[in-house]
Order: structure tokens, then C-alpha cells, then sequence
């Protein structure tokens, strides 16, 4: 009996089996927004022993009021699953014009979970590419252009791995930074950018440049006199591959099952104690479930921030 947080969910999956577990259930970690049952993932290869999620109060109830050691009570574990390969693609477009030596690449997942149609989780971040993107056609960008929409990033960043595990060392020095946009129109939302400079302590070790393009993102909000956060950067979207490769990362969410604090509600409207996305992961998360405000602003704030990187990316590179 594992309890969430701290190291990825392999990880402690892992060191049950090392220690001689024959399975293996992570509880959720009982802060708010964290104490329901939740979906994680182990990514490739399959793990040796059958592994669970469950909610804090499951948990907390199997735990029996132990820390460390037999809690004292008995669990049977049952699991049904399907172990198999299947087949997922990325879709990858580059601009015609611009310097191939110094690649901005621009990505948002294109999958979603069996649970529901994913319009939030992560339509929304799959149009805001497309429409920055579009926006751009018709610029001569100095530097190359890369939009990605990425394949099964919910059960593991398949598609984001594949791609920057194939890059060359070549290659990959010529990836100037990657911009993430997951789920950026929650309905009871904040704007959050990711924290390239880690002021807030926690997250995901980030390569130098990452500072450069929060700072970007900010001032695309502060010009037009609206309010953001930053968030820390975990690992469980497409960003992590690049960062881990020493490439550059940043980009806009606007919240999954976490609440809105007091504090963000006074700036951004919306319901305090409430989650971000009360759908996320659910059979809900329809068109109906994604702000076309929060939509409207993380795109305006993404077309801002390529286009400047389009023709500058001396920011990043200095700090590299």
C-alpha cells in the first residue's frame, strides 16, 4: 500500500515489486483536489506485478492508522486487464519557410481518455495549435516552425517519447525550446503559465531558457492587463520528454481536479473550493465543459509568444 506523491507512480510500483510485493495499490495523496479515486499511468514496459489506484479514504481505511509496516489487515486483489501493442501516430506539420538549424516546436496531446470525448482534456489545447498555427500561415517565420499534436499521451507520453527519443544529439541542439498547451479551457478556471524559473520550489529539474519563456508568457498577459499564475511543472505531460533531452520548455494550463483557491477566484472569477475542471477524466468533459474565455486568452497568449519566438529565440539560447 503505497501512498501518492514524491516520485512517479512506476517508480513506486517498482520498488514494491523489488521489495517483494506481489501487487501493488497507490492511494491518493488527501490534499484537497487529490483525495478521489484517480487515473494513473506506469508507461512502457508492462510492469511484472498487477498495480491499482484508490481513493484517499480507501486508503487511509487499508492503512489502519499505520505509517510504515503490516497494517494489520488483509487485502485480496483481483485485476481484469487487457496487456497488448496497438498502433498511435503523432501528426507533425512544419512551416514551408525558416531557419530548419533552429526549431520552436509547438504541441498539445491529440487523445484522450475512454472515460469521455475529451473536449477540455485536450481538444482544447489540440485547437489552440491548430488555430496558432493557421494564424501564422501566411508569415515567413525566421526561425522553423513545428506544430505537433501528439498520440497516447494519457497512457504514458507515447507519442512525445517516440518523437524526442528518435531525435539525433544533432537534432536534438537544434530544438530551441518546446511550448506545452494542455487543457487551457477548464470551465472554472485560472491562468496558469508554467513556471520556467521553478520561483516556486517544486516540480519537474527544467534546462536553462525555461526562465526565458515564462517570462515571455507573462508579459503577453501583463500587456494586456490580465492576471496569471504559475503552476510547477510535473510529470505527467508532454513537456517532460523535452526537458529531460535538455530542451527548453513552457506553455499555459488552466486546471484539472485541483480547486480554486480564494485567492484566484477574487482574480479570475469562477467558484472558490471548486475544481478547475469539475469533468476532468469524466463522461462530462463535452463542448459544454470548455470556457471559451479561459480558450480565447491562453490563444491569444500562445499566438503571441510563437510569433515573437518565431523571429526571436536569443532569449532562450542565452541562457542554454
Amino acid at each position: 500500500l503505497l501512498q501518492r506523491g514524491a516520485c512517479t507512480f512506476r517508480t513506486k510500483v517498482e520498488n514494491a515489486r523489488a521489495a517483494g510485493a506481489s501487487a501493488a495499490i497507490v492511494f491518493n495523496e488527501g490534499n484537497p483536489g487529490r483525495r478521489e479515486l484517480f487515473r494513473g499511468t506506469l508507461g512502457p514496459p508492462q510492469v511484472r506485478i498487477p498495480a491499482l489506484s484508490a481513493s484517499f479514504a480507501v486508503g487511509d481505511w487499508l492503512r489502519n492508522g499505520v505509517l510504515d509496516g503490516p497494517s494489520g489487515l488483509a487485502a485480496t486483489v483481483a485485476v481484469d486487464v487487457v496487456a497488448e501493442r496497438r498502433r498511435t501516430a503523432n501528426v507533425i506539420a512544419d512551416s514551408p519557410t525558416g531557419d530548419p538549424r533552429t526549431i520552436v516546436v509547438v504541441g498539445a496531446h491529440l487523445d484522450g481518455v475512454e472515460e469521455g470525448p475529451g473536449l477540455n482534456d485536450n481538444g482544447s489545447g489540440a485547437a489552440l495549435v491548430l488555430a496558432v498555427a493557421e494564424g501564422l500561415a501566411d508569415r515567413r517565420p525566421r526561425h522553423r516552425l513545428r506544430f505537433a499534436w501528439w498520440g497516447a499521451e494519457e497512457l504514458g507520453l507515447f507519442g512525445s517519447r517516440s518523437y524526442v527519443r528518435r531525435l539525433s544529439a544533432a537534432e536534438r541542439r537544434r530544438h530551441v525550446l518546446y511550448l506545452n498547451f494542455d487543457m487551457v479551457g477548464s470551465p472554472n478556471f485560472a491562468i496558469f503559465v508554467y513556471d520556467g524559473d521553478r520561483s516556486t520550489g517544486r516540480g519537474l529539474a527544467l534546462p536553462r531558457g525555461s526562465a526565458a519563456i515564462e517570462r515571455v508568457f507573462a508579459r503577453s498577459f501583463s500587456s494586456r492587463g490580465l492576471a496569471h499564475r504559475e503552476t510547477s511543472l510535473g510529470a505527467s505531460s508532454d513537456h517532460v520528454p523535452f526537458a529531460r533531452a535538455g530542451i527548453p520548455v513552457g506553455g499555459l494550463f488552466t486546471g484539472a481536479s485541483g480547486r480554486k483557491t480564494e485567492a484566484e477566484a477574487a482574480l479570475f472569477g469562477g467558484r472558490a473550493g471548486e475544481p478547475y475542471d469539475p469533468c476532468y477524466h469524466r463522461s462530462c468533459d463535452t463542448l459544454r465543459n470548455v470556457s471559451g474565455v479561459a480558450l480565447l486568452r491562453t490563444t491569444r497568449a500562445a499566438a503571441w509568444a510563437v510569433e515573437l519566438f518565431a523571429r526571436d529565440v536569443s532569449s532562450v539560447r542565452r541562457a542554454r
